[in-house]
């Protein structure tokens, strides 16, 4: 009878790729951020709940009416906009140098939730929150003409109209921004109006 054969094993070093680590700490921190700003929803719910208990007043078809979310909704793509154009102006000004009559400056527009415009050269560009469901958005120039900005290289400055951006209500009241039918990206259309106001401003 011959002898069994010694079994092998062999040592294969275990090695974690730091790249793949710092990944999944990131997407974990994203995740946490994700569930920290979906969960807002459900806190309101606890906290109206508290407060019906106690006021004894019930309203259980307030979630079916849409015009609390388009208001909510509008409130934060506004403040979404003006956050990213502050920080865009802010870099513009200081790349500009000392001379501050050609910063770009922000106002609040009194008597509003949170429109707001740019200002530089006797140029303004008003972000005006007009319905729940409608952002406008023109340039006001010398008068109080509302002047339409540019959308292609062809169109002329200075043509009377404004850019409305509008709320589009989807299944179960899922709100997004759009232009011209057209989902809107934050980033690009901050990226357009704050180019084009920069270059019809400069003297």
């Amino acid at each position: 009878m011959k002898p069994a054969k010694p079994t092998l094993f062999f040592y294969i070093p275990y090695k974690i790729d730091k790249r793949l680590q710092k990944n999944n700490h990131l997407s974990m921190e994203n995740l946490s951020h994700s569930n920290e700003v979906a969960a807002t929803w459900i806190e309101n719910l606890a906290i109206e709940e508290i407060n019906m208990s106690e006021s004894g007043v019930i309203d259980i078809h307030e979630h079916l009416n849409p015009i609390h979310f388009l208001e909510e909704s509008s409130i934060e793509f506004m403040n979404e906009l003006r956050d990213k154009i502050e920080h865009f102006v802010a870099h513009f000004n200081q790349y500009r140098g000392q001379q501050n009559n050609n910063h770009i400056k922000i106002f609040k527009i009194s008597n509003t939730v949170n429109d707001f415009m740019l200002f530089r050269n006797s140029l303004r560009l008003i972000f005006a929150r007009r319905a729940n469901d409608l952002i406008s958005i023109a340039f006001v120039s010398n008068g109080k003409d509302l002047l339409a900005p540019r959308l292609r290289v062809d169109d002329p400055f200075g043509s009377e109209g404004v850019h409305e951006i509008r709320a589009h209500l989807g299944a179960f009241n899922k709100i997004s921004w759009r232009f011209q039918g057209e989902a809107v990206d934050t980033n690009a259309m901050v990226k357009h109006y704050l180019t084009e106001f920069i270059k019809q401003s400069a003297q």
